[in-house]
């Protein structure tokens, strides 16, 4: 039986979302379980949130603030750690991705351990597309992550994750990365344990402000030749 929404945790980190965090919240209209933001920047992102929840108390909506920033890997663990219902996923706070496709997500736990959104795949529908620098850059950095951790995915860097909290526990413990690269980590140490993750066609809409900066794959490689190495990213 697929899991009810009520028994799914989102997490949503935010960093300095302030211009954008209005929609996302606004989204999240009809979405029955917690919400967790996990807020790290300077700005009123977390301010808005807080005052979003206390006006609409039957959206489960919870605000962690962090005077320090955790980085984007961070700062999902913090949400998922803080999770506490059966199942609980991720999802980016700039919107490329509705809330409604992490519902579709969460329904493949009814028969995997995991599920991602995948832009790459046959069936996905990615209504703006990223730059042509962007699509290379993501495309080398794809390859980069088969070479070195021996992962299938097509897509390890979409903003749209969902798991089991009994595969989630298994891992987290033994994350090491805080960046973008977290997600290729979490992938590759559910796959060691055995746990089995699908790849779903997502619907995905590129957003300019995006916090990732053009040129930051190279760094993530760097980090992640660390991990798999078995030293600490730095």
């Amino acid at each position: 039986m697929a899991p009810a929404q009520g028994d799914c945790t989102l997490v949503i980190p935010a960093y300095n979302e302030e211009r954008r965090i209005g929609a996302v919240l606004e989204d999240l209209n009809g979405y029955a379980g917690p919400v967790i933001f996990v807020c790290d920047g300077t700005d009123r992102t977390a301010e808005i949130v807080r005052e979003y929840a206390a006006f609409h108390p039957e959206r489960r909506i919870t605000c962690l603030a962090f005077p320090q920033r955790l980085g984007k890997g961070g700062g999902v663990r913090a949400g998922l750690m803080a999770a506490t219902t059966p199942c609980a996923g991720f999802m980016d706070a700039d919107g490329s991705t509705p809330v409604r496709e992490m519902e579709r997500l969460f329904f493949e736990l009814e028969t995997h351990d995991g599920a991602i959104g995948s832009r790459w795949i046959q069936g996905a529908d990615v209504r703006v597309p990223q730059s042509l620098s962007r699509r290379l850059q993501s495309r080398f950095f794809n390859l980069w992550v088969k070479l070195l951790f021996g992962l299938s995915n097509s897509d390890t860097q979409c903003g749209a994750k969902a798991f089991t909290k009994e595969a989630l526990d298994a891992v987290l413990p033994l994350m090491v990365s805080d960046g973008f690269e977290f997600d290729v980590e979490l992938l590759w140490r559910l796959q060691k344990s055995g746990y089995d993750v699908v790849e779903v066609p997502i619907t995905w809409e590129d957003r300019e402000e995006s916090s990732v900066r053009t040129g930051a794959g190279f760094g993530m490689v760097v980090r992640l030749i660390r991990v798999r190495t078995g030293k600490q990213p730095e």
